[in-house]
């Protein structure tokens, strides 16, 4: 196998699986089929063609894992998605380990498209317009040195390094086509055939659960990885939001775990008003991730109204209904790898809540105590406070003070009898929920209502929304304050609220989901609207610009697209005009007809599909007297057809004259024989 051979199979097998790899990222593919595709890619890459000998039994076994993956599908264990994604992987990796030739090429290529394809159907993340990217570069240029290596006669060496130039110019050329295409064709919005929904890497989170259990680690703190994104509106514009999300609240502590006292409060319900709204509202497009792994909505403090949920999956999008617990937390009713949904929010300052819609149960949770209460923990709230009953001035009072004279830290000792105590008087130590529960506990001594809640603290900017990470999880305190409502007080010192993993990290994951918010917008959710927005753009005044401007100039915006455009014809002129100023070099195929009328003229011809350089092998084999004249031209025709190499202005005129003088020559000995032949038999007859 020649060098050429060998780099086009290796590109093409490298394309394959980068098509592969692009359903792969979904992590909807079953295991099974992640680990026979790897071994056939690797065991080709080596140079293995185990199916080489045996391509009917092998084809066999193809139909039986078809007959095992329709088995699934109708069994409802398997998307048919899914299963026609992995049938597609696995007919790749049945030509890949097959006998190479341009049928088995062609086989693996087309498997390539429609493996790409899949990987559409199963998502559209940005890691899946990489391989989509690479594969489209390498197959190119593996088909590409596949029509260049069916062209050169057999035994002579393919011009790889001559060939790979003009490849990669002919395919930046078509990318940069393709991504014209993709901008100026009219198009639907991807989204409009049903969002798709991956698992993602690694097990989902969601930071709190139905319980708060003192003790352990604060290993979720650590975590960088990003659960949920928003857009808000009003837009607040600020790198760092440091807002509070709320998930759920908790009023019942039995000394080691916070619950909640009520039930469910609303069982089904598309939209569920938590509390009543008003003017100012914040409006949120939440999407929770597969990070996430939770049916908790979250909403930035206070939440008045949810609704408009959609619960992704595998298969598409549908609706789903609420359920509101007690504590003000909902829940999606119908299981989803991720979901997205609308909230409105109250403006910061206070939850609208009054102490008389409460429910008598949860107003007696509000003040009850852990039997077992350390009178220790009464005694020194009562100290701090020293008269104060005023909640809002109480609780921030005992903050301060739990700031002070306490640390923040992740690592904890393990379970204790009375982890609060221990946090209080012992360790002196510990993570926002032992702040949280130390503050509510504490004020409620003092005959201060109080809950403890739960969410995420923070948002970070990423283009034009926030995303909040797993170590954002955060826990607070609300105190009932008359004539307010449930107000935030956070015992936790303000620098360790945040996540409080590594800085490097969130830095680079910030860069990739900054990238991935980018393909989001321009090509996922790119859409005939974005078009025509596109196009205005190009004519619309700056939004800044004086309504009352009375100059019927174009905008600015209009001057530099007219530019632009003027720019690229005058470039267009002059290349135009260059190329008609000078001799055109004799193209590839008209030298080749020349070459064939010189030929016609010493009563050679080319066979049927013969081409020159079948011709010239052929007449070097009888050896001709014309096969050595023939030799350069052949040779300089192949380098001006495929090797990129077109033929120099005067350099067809000399080859065509030596050829001609090589024919003449010919035909004139070929004379000169025939004329002594007849010479001999007139003598003897």
């Amino acid at each position: 196998m020649t060098r050429g051979s060998r780099l086009r199979l290796v590109l093409r097998d490298v394309a394959s699986g980068c098509a592969f790899g692009s359903m792969a990222v979904s992590g909807q593919l079953p295991l099974w089929t992640l680990g026979l595709y790897g071994f056939s890619l690797v065991a080709a890459l080596l140079g293995k063609r185990l199916f080489a000998r045996r391509a009917k039994l092998t084809a066999l076994l193809l139909l039986g894992v078809a007959a095992v993956l329709a088995v699934n599908v109708t069994a409802g264990s398997l998307n048919l998605v899914v299963a026609a994604c992995a049938f597609a992987g696995l007919i790749s990796a049945h030509r890949l380990l097959s006998t190479p030739d341009p049928a088995t090429d062609g086989q693996v290529h087309l498997s390539g498209l429609l493996m790409v394809a899949g990987g559409a159907a199963l998502s559209g993340e940005l890691v899946y317009g990489l391989f989509l990217v690479a594969f489209s570069v390498l197959s190119s240029v593996s088909l590409a040195l596949g029509v260049v290596e069916s062209a050169v006669p057999e035994g002579e060496p393919i011009p790889v390094r001559q060939v790979l130039r003009p490849l990669s110019t002919g395919v930046s050329f078509a990318v940069a086509g393709a991504v014209a295409f993709f901008i100026l064709f009219p198009r639907l919005n991807w989204n409009m055939t049903g969002p798709r929904a991956s698992p993602g890497i690694g097990p989902a989170t969601t930071g709190f659960s139905n319980t708060v259990r003192l003790g352990g680690t604060g290993t979720i703190k650590d975590n960088p990885r990003v659960v949920l994104r928003a857009t808000l509106n009003p837009d607040p514009g600020v790198d760092a939001l440091g807002a509070y999300w709320v998930g759920r609240t908790y009023d019942i502590f039995d000394g080691l775990e916070w619950t909640n006292a009520g039930g469910v409060r609303k069982e089904r319900e598309p939209l569920l008003t938590l509390r009543p709204g008003g003017d100012n509202l914040v409006h949120q497009r939440v999407e929770l991730l597969p990070a996430y792994g939770g049916r908790t909505l979250i909403a930035l403090e206070t939440p008045s109204r949810l609704g408009n949920a959609v619960a992704n999956t595998s298969t598409g999008g549908r609706r789903t209904s609420l359920q509101e617990l007690s504590g003000g937390e909902a829940r999606f009713l119908e299981p989803g790898i991720s979901y997205s949904y609308e909230a409105y929010s109250l403006p910061p300052g206070g939850s609208g809540d009054r102490f008389r819609k409460l429910p008598p149960v949860e107003q007696d949770a509000l003040l009850a105590l852990p039997e077992n209460i350390d009178p220790r923990v009464a005694q020194t709230a009562a100290r701090v406070l020293d008269g104060e009953r005023e909640p809002m001035a109480a609780a921030q009072k005992l903050a301060a003070w739990l700031q002070r004279e306490h640390s923040y830290t992740l690592e904890q000792a393990g379970e204790r009898d009375d982890p609060l105590a221990d946090f209080l008087f012992e360790r002196k130590a510990g993570h926002c929920e032992h702040f949280a529960t130390a503050l509510t506990l504490m004020l409620r001594t003092q005959g201060i209502r109080a809950r403890l809640a739960t969410g995420f603290f923070g948002g970070e900017r990423v283009n034009e929304g926030y995303i909040l990470r797993a170590g954002d999880a955060h826990a607070w305190t609300h105190v009932l304050v008359p004539e307010r409502g449930f107000v935030t007080v956070d015992a936790t010192p303000p620098a360790n609220r945040p996540g409080q993993g590594s800085k490097w990290m969130q830095r680079l994951l910030g860069l990739y989901e900054a990238i991935e918010s980018r393909w989001r917008n321009s090509v996922v959710d790119y859409s005939f609207r974005d078009q025509v927005d596109v196009a205005r753009a190009l004519v619309r005044p700056p939004k800044g610009s004086e309504k009352n401007e009375r100059s019927q100039l174009p905008p600015a915006r209009a001057w530099g697209a007219a530019l632009v455009v003027g720019m690229l014809v005058y470039a267009g002129w002059r290349l135009v005009e260059r190329l008609s100023g000078r001799p055109r070099p004799l193209e590839a195929t008209r030298f080749v007809d020349a070459v064939e009328a010189q030929l016609a003229s010493a009563g050679i011809a080319r066979g049927d599909d013969e081409t020159l350089e079948e011709l010239h092998a052929r007449m070097a084999s009888d050896g001709h007297a014309l096969a050595p004249a023939l030799a350069p031209i052949t040779r300089r025709y192949l380098e001006a057809r495929f090797g990129g190499r077109p033929l120099r202005q005067g350099e067809a005129d000399t080859l065509l004259r030596s050829l001609k003088s090589a024919v003449s020559d010919f035909v004139r000995l070929e004379a000169q024989l025939r004329a002594r032949t007849d010479e001999r038999r007139a003598r003897a007859s």
